[in-house]
């Protein structure tokens, strides 16, 4: 057994160190070839291939009901070319230099985050998978050296390609945060009173245990994750949302947004109504750029109810009984 475990890392490792390595090698071309690459890419995915097109024409289709079909086919391809450039500019996240990434992602509002952290308050930031959400991790370049910046991950089952993700995330002195370990993380740096600017990819689905609140979101009744919620008002971070523009092809502009520096003070899931208004709001000028192939939209709250019911703020399935401890 210890044999078997021992050959599997080390096949784990070689694969590794093989993906890395032709990774780095692209990454090395310039954004022209890149961008080529990304246009052969989207004629294989959207053509061809067809990844995942029934998911996001259902998305689409039912976020915008009355949008004509001719203006309904431009954002769907529009989106599917978004999404090979985002390929490319996260290969491109391995190699790229720090003057480069700086000019290409621009951060507006940055003077808010120093404020907050030489005051000493932390702060959390809101985001969407919206844009190229990967080079946001680029925005320990531009804060106060007195802050740190983080960002929440879901660990990926590919051991692989988690690796590889940690590292590029981590590349420009962004430390990854796995989700189960966020607010031992937190708690730790408030006990070395070191202020962090944390992101928080806010709009994914939710496990049907996680299922706490529901917003009126894209035209659908939504079931959303809280946990950012609970853990502001915990921890009393002042809470940012990030609106990301696409200026041009490999250019973002961030604006930083203050919703509040008091969470405490906030109703209880009001913080998550105002996210999913403002990325609702951020979406709908420029659709194309939002995650359309995620099924958002797979849990219903007939279903939720049917299944499941709430028992001392714990969500359980009916008929089961909680477990101490």
């Amino acid at each position: 057994m210890g044999y078997n475990k021992e050959r599997y890392r080390t096949l784990k490792s070689i694969a590794y160190y093989i993906v890395l390595g032709v990774w780095y090698v692209i990454s090395l071309l310039p954004f022209r070839v890149l961008y080529i690459l990304s246009d052969i890419m989207y004629f294989f995915v959207y053509y061809v291939v067809g990844y995942r097109k029934r998911v996001v024409h259902e998305n689409l289709v039912s976020s915008f009901p009355n949008m004509p079909d001719d203006e309904m086919l431009y954002i769907e391809r529009d989106f599917y070319h978004f999404l090979c450039d985002y390929v490319v500019e996260s290969l491109k996240l391995m190699t790229i230099s720090e003057k480069n990434l700086k000019k290409r992602m621009v951060f507006k509002g940055v003077e808010q985050l120093n404020q907050c952290i030489e005051e000493g308050q932390s702060c959390a930031i809101y985001m969407g998978h919206y844009c190229n959400w990967e080079w946001v991790s680029s925005l320990q370049l531009w804060i106060s050296p007195k802050g740190q910046c983080g960002q929440v991950y879901h660990p990926l089952e590919n051991l692989v390609t988690d690796r590889l993700f940690t590292r590029l995330r981590g590349r420009h002195g962004s430390v990854n945060i796995p989700m189960q370990e966020t607010l031992r993380f937190l708690l730790k740096c408030q006990q070395e009173k070191q202020p962090v600017v944390v992101g928080y990819l806010a709009d994914q689905k939710p496990y049907w245990t996680n299922i706490h609140h529901w917003v009126n979101f894209l035209n659908h009744d939504t079931p959303v994750l809280t946990g950012t919620d609970r853990i502001l008002h915990k921890m009393n971070h002042a809470a940012f949302y990030l609106k990301i523009c696409r200026e041009d092809r490999g250019y973002y502009e961030g604006e930083f947004i203050l919703i509040t520096r008091e969470p405490k003070k906030m109703r209880e899931f009001e913080l998550t109504d105002i996210y999913y208004q403002m990325l609702e709001n951020n979406i709908r000028r420029h659709p194309g750029y939002w995650l359309w192939s995620h099924k958002r939209w797979s849990r219903t709250r007939e279903e939720f109810n049917r299944l499941y019911e709430v028992v001392d703020g714990k969500v359980i399935k009916k008929g089961e009984e909680i477990k101490e401890g």
